[in-house]
């Protein structure tokens, strides 16, 4: 799937499935971790698979337990869609 996003379409994607995992809107942002937001592993999944359904960007397993932060999904996320 070859689609055009921007960073801030994507982050605000991300802040979206966030919210819908149960994270507080008020402590979502680029640098919020994922850990402090009370994501855990089954939620990176979903959020992973959001990325793939919606983007065409596959994140695999080595990839959801380097990524910490927001900041840092979007920026994998983005340089795969480069």
């Amino acid at each position: 799937m070859s689609t055009t996003v921007t960073r801030e379409q994507l982050e605000q994607r991300v802040f979206d499935a966030l919210e819908e995992f149960g994270a507080e809107s008020d402590r979502i942002g680029p640098d919020a971790e994922f850990e402090s937001l009370d994501v855990d592993s089954l939620d990176l999944v979903e959020l992973a698979q959001i990325v793939e359904d919606e983007y065409g960007v596959k994140m695999g397993a080595e990839d959801l337990e380097k990524i910490k932060t927001v900041r840092q999904a979007v920026d994998l996320v983005m340089s795969r869609l480069s």
